[in-house]
């Protein structure tokens, strides 16, 4: 037993944590039948089964939940010993992913990239759009872009710029409903809103909206989906004025309301810091969105 692969333990952490074979294989980037293949090798080298099938998945049994935490700590062992091992190479060249939102991976990040590779050939991006949180301590990027400030350890951080955001609506929206002219006015008009994430809602009832999740008649948490509904006419909505006050579409509206700024920062594994490509990357992206001028 001493022996056995550390990829096998992976699989059957992953399992353990996500609940099934098809979410794991997801995780690790793996074939599901992989996923089972592994499980089963490490049930028979152990000689006893770590998981029962329910109607949702699979649940460990009082075997794997005694594995679990030496499992963890392994993987948590094998992810520093990456991270070392990458902060030591010396090469510029070679692969560096980036996660960021998806409407700064969108509207923002691409000429900045573009530039980095003309620059830097040698440097290969991996761009993840993501709305939700990589483990950078687990490789699953390299480098983030995060709109709040990060708080997992042994990361390295530098706040780049606070973006403006304001209101708009699309032209024929205004044209057909009229324009607010106060706080109290915007309760006759429809605000797009968000599904599972309570941003926007917490927001206007900040600035005294006082409204609720079901006075949002339409409701979405994709970014990218959020945006085009308001374009297309289906309320009001927040925006970066980088991106609203360059598309024909839209119009800035309640001039009155302070939408806070967007914080963007810039994040990556301590380990990393001194990897020349990765080093590299951070400073080009650290010296593009502070260039940055948006619109007031």
């Amino acid at each position: 037993m001493d022996d056995t692969d550390w990829t096998l333990y992976r699989s059957f952490l992953a399992v353990a944590e996500t609940g099934s074979l098809s979410a794991a294989a997801r995780r690790l980037n793996l074939s599901q039948p992989t996923l089972g293949r592994h499980v089963a090798e490490l049930e028979a080298a152990l000689g006893t089964p770590l998981f029962t099938r329910i109607a949702r998945g699979l649940a460990p049994t009082e075997a794997a939940l005694a594995l679990i935490p030496s499992a963890t700590v392994m993987r948590d062992a094998a992810a520093r010993l990456a991270l070392t091992a990458a902060g030591r190479q010396e090469r510029l060249s070679g692969t560096v992913r980036l996660t960021a939102s998806q409407v700064v991976s969108h509207h923002i990040l691409p000429p900045m990239l573009a530039r980095l590779r003309q620059a830097e050939p040698g440097i290969q991006i991996e761009l993840v759009p993501s709305d939700t949180t990589e483990n950078l301590l687990f490789r699953e990027a390299d480098i983030a872009l995060r709109m709040y400030r990060p708080t997992q350890s042994d990361v390295v951080i530098r706040h780049l710029i606070d973006l403006p955001m304001a209101l708009y609506a699309a032209k024929d929206y205004l044209d057909r409903h009229g324009r607010p002219g106060s706080i109290a006015d915007l309760a006759r008009f429809d605000i797009v809103g968000m599904d599972r994430s309570e941003l926007i809602l917490r927001m206007v009832q900040r600035l005294g909206f006082g409204r609720q999740r079901e006075d949002f008649p339409l409701r979405c948490d994709d970014q990218l989906v959020y945006w085009a509904l308001v374009r297309a006419g289906c309320g009001l909505g927040g925006a970066l004025t980088l991106i609203g006050e360059g598309d024909p579409l839209v119009e800035r509206v309640a001039g009155f309301l302070a939408l806070p700024p967007l914080p963007v920062w810039l994040t990556a594994p301590e380990a990393l810091r001194q990897n020349p490509r990765i080093r590299r990357v951070l400073d080009h992206l650290a010296a593009e969105f502070r260039t940055l001028s948006p619109p007031p």
